[in-house]
Parts: structure tokens; C-alpha cells; sequence
């Protein structure tokens, strides 16, 4: 894939990010983007915890960067949509970590990545010590001629409940101008659903705001009424399919029935996922 053809892609992604609400399925294999299309995704987000685990890794930066570029690659190169790749912390501490990381992310076909604040320790990164990182990532992103390239500054303040509650929405707006000054596009705020956070949290935040949806909490057109851009699940998807496989695997060996073995998706089905002749950009 040319620079000019990625970035186009990068640009669409960007029009996608501030446009109407943008649903984002994470994926952990090429197969996953190409259902994940079929359904209607007009773009595919990848999950770090699903692929590591699909190499025999833990998620937290448990698979280094070259394995997960690996990942990307096979994922961006089975769907003409754009992807974003969910490149954790940027595997390293430093800016030039950061700055190699998106380079990967790019050489692999993404339009964009996630970049955490915060470490495997769970501790976070200094607001100051982040932006370098994320200046570091955008100056990487214009070098490789994809200036659009999409960089979504995460921060695990509520994720990781960090400082006293009622000055979370605070610190997270500071994070995110120090972020936005430093060149990300937009903010992503895994471990708060509760609508009245989120709502006070978008008007304090210039960037478009990205949550993490799960199971029980705000369907994504409450989210989207509040002001949240874009919406994402994490690893919820692939939890949920090796759910089903450990089931059906103590199903064949228990009882020794394959009731849950039932296909959604017909070997058919999914072999046309992949046919030889299957044209993309």
C-alpha cells in the first residue's frame, strides 16, 4: 500500500472519527475484520487482549511491538475499510519508543492507533512526560507521508480510578489539552459510562471522545446523545467467542454432545470470506 493510498484511508477515518457517532468493533484476527465489514463496520478497531491472547501472551504489552504490527497487518490486509491498531503503551517508555510504534502501525496498513498514558504497573505517565510521546508519534506519522494518520490518546484515569473521584473529569481535561497540543486527534476514556460524567466530560474536552461500551450500560445511542464520538468494547467481543469454545469444548467432553456446537456462520459462509479472486484497494 502506497503512503498516498494509506492516507486516504487515514483521512476517511478521520472524517469518520468527527462525524456521527462512529461504532468501532474490536477484532483480533483477519477473519474477525472481514465479519466485522460483512455486519456494517465502516472501519474495524483491533483489541491488543485478543491478539495477545492468540498468541499465548497476556495483554498489558505481554506481545512486543513487531508481533502486534504482525497482527495489524494481517487484519488491515483482509478489509478495505480503515483500521485502527490498539498499539497499548507504544512498547517503550521513551518518545523514540513511541515514534518506532507508529512507524510499525503505518508500515502494517493502519489508519491510526490507540496509545495508553499508562504503564504496566498501573501508574501514569506525567501529562508533560505523554505529550512528548504523542508529538513524537505525529512528527513519525507526517515523516512517513500519512499526516492524517489518527492518533487516539487514551487515558486510564477512571480506569484505574486514579486520584480522588471528584477531580477525575479535571485531570482528564488537562491530560487531554496537553494531548491535543501535542497532536492527538482524539481522547479515549475506558472505565466511565455513568451519562452525567461523560456529558460534563465532553464539554470540557475540545477532542472527540471515545468510551469503552460493555454489557448493562448505556446502549450507544444514549452515548451518542451525551456527545461521545466514538464507541468501542475493548476485548468483550473476543471474550465472549472464547466463552463459546470453552463451553463447547466441556460440552464434547463432558456429556460428549456438540449441542453448542450449533453454527452461526456456515463453512461456506466464512471460506467466501477470503475467496482467491476477492479484489481490494
Amino acid at each position: 500500500m502506497t503512503d498516498a493510498v494509506l492516507n486516504a484511508k487515514a483521512r476517511r477515518f478521520r472524517e469518520l472519527c468527527n462525524g456521527p457517532i462512529l461504532v468501532l468493533p474490536n477484532v483480533w484476527d483477519a477473519a474477525g475484520a472481514a465479519l466485522a465489514v460483512r455486519a456494517g463496520a465502516t472501519a474495524v478497531a483491533t483489541t491488543s487482549g485478543g491478539v495477545a491472547w492468540s498468541l499465548g501472551r497476556p495483554d498489558g504489552q505481554g506481545t512486543g511491538r513487531e508481533e502486534m504490527a504482525q497482527a495489524v497487518r494481517r487484519i488491515a490486509a483482509a478489509v478495505d475499510v480503515p483500521v485502527t491498531a490498539d498499539m497499548e503503551g507504544g512498547y517503550g517508555p521513551g518518545p523514540e519508543d513511541v515514534a518506532a510504534t507508529v512507524r510499525a502501525a503505518i508500515d502494517a496498513g493502519a489508519a491510526g492507533i490507540n496509545l495508553e498514558d499508562s504503564q504496566a504497573d498501573g501508574t501514569l505517565v506525567t501529562p508533560e512526560r505523554q505529550a512528548e510521546r504523542i508529538r513524537a508519534g505525529r512528527e513519525a506519522a507526517d515523516a512517513a507521508g500519512v499526516p492524517d494518520f489518527f492518533i487516539n490518546a487514551r487515558t486510564d484515569v477512571f480506569l484505574f480510578r486514579v486520584g480522588a473521584e471528584a477531580g477525575r473529569t479535571d485531570d482528564v481535561a488537562a491530560r487531554a489539552g496537553s494531548y491535543a497540543k501535542a497532536g492527538a486527534d482524539g481522547l479515549f476514556v475506558p472505565g466511565v459510562l455513568d451519562l452525567d460524567v461523560l456529558t460534563r466530560l465532553v464539554a470540557a474536552v475540545a477532542l472527540p471522545v471515545n468510551v469503552m461500551a460493555g454489557k448493562g450500560g448505556p446502549s450507544v445511542t444514549e452515548l451518542a446523545a451525551v456527545g461521545v464520538r466514538r464507541v468501542t468494547v475493548g476485548t468483550a467481543i473476543a471474550q465472549a467467542a472464547y466463552g463459546l469454545a470453552e463451553r463447547a469444548m466441556r460440552e464434547l467432553l463432558g456429556a460428549g454432545t456438540c449441542d453448542s456446537l450449533e453454527p452461526e456462520l456456515t463453512y461456506s459462509e466464512l471460506n467466501a470470506l477470503f475467496a482467491a479472486d476477492r479484489k481490494r484497494a
